[in-house]
C-alpha cells in the first residue's frame, strides 16, 4: 500500500465489516451512512458556547469525546464549493444544529481514499459543537498541489460569508489530514493558509522538499499516530522533527494506519476478509481528533488536547506523548 515502509501482521478481535453492517445512523439531513454504534454523551448544553464553558472549566479528558456529542447534525452531501481561482471542490458538510457561527473542521483523505472515509469524523466533531467538512481532492496527489488547493479553499471561505448560511466562523478554521492528506495540510499551513492550526492523522510524506515545507509551519499542530510497532508510516517522524515548534504528538496503542479513518463499504471491499483495522482503535482516533479540534477551536492552542491524553497514557490507550514548544 502507498505510504507505508514496513508492517507486521497482528490479529484483532473486532471484525470491522460486521461492526459496520450492524451500525447505521440516520442523520437529520435525511441521508443514512454506516456509522459505529457508540452512545451519546450524558452532558447537556443549550448551545456550543455553554458546552465550551463547561468543558474548559473541568479537567480535560479525551475519553469523553469517544461518545457522540450532545448536538444533532444536519448533513449536506456533494456540495460544489467555488474557489477564488475559478476551480471548484467537492465536499460533504456537517452542520451542528445548535450552533450559529461555529468553527469549521476540514478533513482531507489520503491516497486512494475519499471524503466518505472521513464522514464519521466530520459528523462526530459537529455533534460536539463544531461544523465539519469532509473534502474530496485528487486522491493520488500530487499532495503539495492539493495543499495549495486546500489553502485556496480556506481563503475562499473567508471571502464568502454566505457559505453555509453564514454559520461558519471563518476566523476559526482547523485543517485535518490523513496519511498523504497530512502532507497537503502541512503544505497549506506552510503556505500561510489562514487556519488556526492542523491535526495530522498518522501522517505520511515523501519528497526531498518535505522537511523544508514543514519548517515553514508556525501554526499549532497535533500529530495523532498509529502504533508504529505494528505498521510504521512513511516519514511520519519528519512531522514532529521538522515543524519548528508548538507541535504535539501521541500514538494509539494497537492502531494501524487505516484506523485513522472510518472506512466505507467501498473501502472495505479492498481489504481482506479479516482486516487489521479495528473499530475500537478508530473510536480512539476520533476521540483524539475531537479533543484536538476542540482545543484549537476554543483556545487557539493544543494545550487542552495535550492534557486530555494524560489519563489515557496511564491506562495504556495512548503512548509516546510528547510536545515541542
Amino acid at each position: 500500500m502507498p505510504g507505508f515502509s514496513a508492517f507486521r501482521v497482528r490479529e484483532f478481535p473486532v471484525t470491522l465489516a460486521a461492526a459496520l453492517l450492524s451500525a447505521v445512523l440516520a442523520l437529520s439531513g435525511g441521508c443514512a451512512r454506516h456509522m459505529p454504534a457508540i452512545g451519546v454523551t450524558p452532558l447537556k448544553a443549550a448551545n456550543p458556547a455553554d458546552l465550551q464553558k463547561y468543558l474548559l472549566s473541568h479537567t480535560p479528558e479525551v475519553a469523553q469525546f469517544r461518545l457522540r456529542g450532545p448536538f444533532t447534525v444536519t448533513e449536506q452531501t456533494d456540495l460544489e464549493i467555488p474557489l477564488l481561482s475559478g476551480q471548484t471542490v467537492m465536499a460533504d458538510l456537517f452542520l451542528c444544529d445548535k450552533a450559529g457561527k461555529a468553527p469549521l473542521v476540514i478533513v482531507l483523505h489520503g491516497n486512494d481514499n475519499s471524503k466518505e472515509d472521513h464522514a464519521f469524523q466530520a459528523m462526530h466533531v459537529a455533534s460536539w459543537g463544531m461544523h465539519g467538512l469532509a473534502l474530496q481532492l485528487p486522491n493520488q496527489g500530487p499532495w503539495v498541489a492539493n495543499g495549495r488547493i486546500l489553502a485556496g479553499l480556506v481563503k475562499s471561505l473567508q471571502r464568502a460569508p454566505q457559505f453555509a448560511g453564514g454559520r461558519i466562523d471563518t476566523s476559526r478554521i482547523i485543517l485535518v489530514g490523513h496519511s498523504f492528506g497530512a502532507t497537503a495540510v502541512s503544505a497549506a499551513l506552510g503556505e500561510n493558509a489562514p487556519a488556526l492550526g492542523g491535526i495530522l492523522l498518522d501522517p505520511a510524506g515523501i519528497g526531498r522538499e518535505l522537511p523544508a515545507l514543514l519548517k515553514r509551519i508556525h501554526a499549532p499542530v497535533m500529530v495523532i499516530g498509529a502504533d508504529e510497532d505494528i505498521w510504521p508510516t512513511r516519514n511520519r517522524s519528519y512531522f514532529f522533527r521538522f515543524i519548528p515548534g508548538n507541535v504535539g504528538e501521541v500514538s494509539i496503542r494497537d492502531a494501524v494506519h487505516e484506523d485513522a479513518q472510518y472506512p466505507t463499504e467501498r473501502t472495505l471491499r479492498a481489504f481482506e476478509e479479516r482486516p487489521m483495522a479495528s473499530e475500537e482503535a478508530q473510536i480512539s482516533f476520533v476521540a483524539a481528533l475531537t479533543a484536538s479540534a476542540f482545543s484549537l477551536a476554543a483556545t487557539g492552542s493544543i494545550d487542552y488536547a495535550g492534557t486530555s491524553f494524560d489519563d489515557g497514557v496511564k491506562k495504556g490507550v495512548f503512548f509516546n506523548a510528547r510536545r515541542k514548544q
